[in-house]
């Protein structure tokens, strides 16, 4: 779920309390229960969004206290926004309730914006309506009790006031000059500051994903006209021209194992030559291909499962036909390459549509699952009696669990936890950063042994000539620049929320039936890839060919002799 910006994970613990001056004046007001207009409830409501939901703002907005006039300026813009808005969702009796559900958002917006690092844009408000009930149940720990009390004042007077009632007419025009007053107080904040704020904007606009709660307005906006509630609108086909070249019809079928890692940075990945050897199980193995250089489409799932099975790719990025358009899986069905998604974790994103598709959770044998949660060896339950249920070539999607945070020391049975101690709670800011990269290592080791246990697998259907390739949806922050878990906007994204492991195998009984070239595959593996590639080289791998595909963006197509009849 999360992402990350400037704010240390142990920034909101400097919140201070109300002092008791103010539980005392608060009880005083809300025993008078006075009378007041909307508007002047929401232009009170817009001063308090300003100076006490936006702790994490001001630290990255304002890094000298002597810098009142900007700090002033800003004031005045904020307070400006956040009153054009509540001008405009504020009405009638709803408006306690949409104002009790901002101060709450907004709780919790800040709590996670400084325990973790978060921005809240459009793909973390997303990321937030994808989110099951465990992945929120692992986030919502004891450490929400702190913001949820400090907003317990603003909810009592927003109950305890009596809103005034009035005509229509008397209400707009006052809703008009509301409107026209908060527009003016951000031109007076603009003004002063007009050069440096032009600065600040052009060279720190990742800075407004941390104005609440303006973030989680406009991203949900965002997000809503994107995709309207409703009906959602089947998905438009694409690759219609794919077929295989040649036909799988006279030789012994071919399975690909895709193997979709989750939350998987190459920085730790023991390949790579981390300090740790957090892959012993693939490094002990010759004819494992390690990739050191690959990037990711996303810095979350909700953007990067989507893209990486997309033709578009990040390097044609658009979201709006990503997620309007089919996948690579359903292009291969198409050709007669039968497909099957299997998931433990929160879906495919709209990947398997209205394909084959198993929950881990129903396939789980003795030992592997516990507390809603499954480890990710469940994946490869009852795998040979899935393949062996259809025909033909197949291609196979396991869909792991991996080292999904905050709970990374959930992630593996106990006999992998070489690494102590271990960060063993949700609140990142009870841990230190050892202890948190200690559970996360140990969460690598598992996925390596997943990994090692399922080309075991593979290489022991001998009626398949069978493949395997691994590749992480996006990394993870731990610690470094004060930022946490991932999610960050792409573009200012750090490195180690995007660079991702990826390995290969081949099967000796692949490789002979193919005349793939093993010296090849060595040296294109020492190359730089993202995940743009995926969709051509699964294309590729599994001798379906469609306008779509791109000879270029196969990472394999050098190492292959080219099909009878192909012209690519």
């Amino acid at each position: 779920m999360p992402a990350s910006t400037h704010a240390t994970h142990a920034d909101h613990t400097a919140i201070p309390l109300p002092p008791a001056s103010a539980w005392l004046a608060l009880r005083s007001l809300v025993a008078r229960r006075p009378v007041v207009q909307v508007e002047w409830l929401a232009a009170a409501a817009a001063v308090y969004f300003t100076v006490f939901a936006n702790g994490v703002f001001w630290r990255a907005a304002v890094t000298d206290v002597t810098h009142w006039r900007w700090a002033l300026s800003l004031a005045l813009i904020v307070v400006s926004i956040h009153g054009l808005w509540l001008s405009a969702l504020l009405w009638g009796p709803a408006a306690r309730i949409v104002l009790s559900a901002l101060v709450l958002v907004s709780a919790l917006a800040g709590h996670y914006m400084s325990a973790y690092g978060i921005y809240i844009d459009a793909d973390m408000v997303r990321n937030v309506l994808a989110t099951d009930a465990r992945e929120a149940g692992e986030l919502a720990g004891a450490d929400l009790l702190r913001p949820l009390l400090l907003a317990l004042p603003a909810l009592v007077v927003v109950w305890r006031i009596r809103l005034q009632r009035r005509p229509w007419r008397r209400a707009l025009r006052a809703r008009i000059r509301l409107a026209l007053a908060m527009a003016l107080v951000g031109v007076a904040g603009a003004l002063p500051s007009l050069q440096p704020l032009t600065a600040f904007v052009r060279n720190h606009r990742e800075v407004r994903y941390l104005v609440t709660p303006a973030n989680v307005l406009v991203s949900l906006a965002k997000v809503v006209s994107e995709a309207p509630p409703g009906s959602a609108h089947a998905q438009l086909p694409i690759g219609e021209d794919a077929m295989q070249v040649p036909a799988a019809t006279m030789r012994r079928p071919r399975l690909l194992v895709l193997v979709v890692g989750e939350t998987a940075r190459a920085a730790n990945w023991g390949l790579n030559g981390y300090t740790r050897q957090t892959t012993p199980e693939l490094a002990r193995r010759h004819d494992v291909l390690n990739f050191p250089d690959v990037t990711a489409c996303g810095s979350s799932t909700e953007v990067s499962l989507p893209c990486m099975f997309s033709p578009w790719g990040r390097g044609r990025y658009d979201e709006q036909a990503i997620r309007g358009h089919q996948s690579l899986l359903h292009v291969l069905q198409r050709a007669g390459v039968a497909t099957l998604w299997r998931d433990n974790q929160s879906g495919c994103k709209g990947v398997c549509d209205g394909l084959p598709n198993e929950d881990a959770r129903t396939l789980a044998e003795a030992g592997h699952c516990g507390g809603g949660r499954c480890h990710d060896e469940v994946l490869l339950d009852r795998l040979a009696e899935a393949v062996r249920r259809q025909r033909g070539d197949q291609v196979v999607v396991l869909h792991m669990l991996g080292n999904h945070g905050p709970n990374y020391f959930e992630r593996y049975p106990h006999r992998f936890r070489r690494y102590a101690p271990v960060c063993a709670t949700s609140d990142l800011g009870q841990c230190t950063r050892a202890q948190i990269t200690n559970a996360y290592d140990n969460a690598l080791l598992y996925t390596d042994h997943v990994l090692a246990e399922a080309i075991d697998r593979l290489d022991a259907l001998k009626d398949y000539d069978a493949a395997l390739l691994y590749v992480s949806d996006h990394g993870e922050s731990l610690g470094e620049k004060g930022l946490y878990l991932h999610g960050m906007p792409y573009a200012i994204a750090p490195a180690e929320q995007l660079q991702v492991p990826m390995v290969a195998w081949f099967s000796d009984r692949w490789r002979r039936s193919t005349g793939i070239d093993g010296a090849c595959l060595q040296r294109q593996a020492a190359g730089h890839y993202s995940h743009d590639h995926l969709f051509h080289t699964v294309l590729g791998l599994t001798d379906v060919r469609t306008a779509l595909y791109r000879p270029g963006a196969d990472i394999f197509r050098a190492c292959r002799p080219a099909p009878a009849g192909s012209a690519s």
